[in-house]
């Protein structure tokens, strides 16, 4: 299991298409919604997928 928090930085697979792939965990549950660092926009997706997505967690 991957230990992952509110507030916690991480790199996804895939980059946003701003430009960067970290992000910001603001909300925890079945759905995990992420918060692009790089133009600030959020995105909610199940939290299978996001498992499925993260490439690290670089900052808790």
């Amino acid at each position: 299991m991957v230990n992952y928090k509110l507030g916690s930085k991480v790199i996804m697979k895939k980059q946003h298409p701003c430009g960067t792939n970290e992000w910001e965990i603001i909300r925890v549950g079945a759905d995990i919604k992420i918060k692009c660092l790089g133009c600030g926009r959020s995105i909610m997706i199940p939290r299978v997928e996001f498992n499925k997505k993260l490439k690290k967690v670089i900052e808790e």
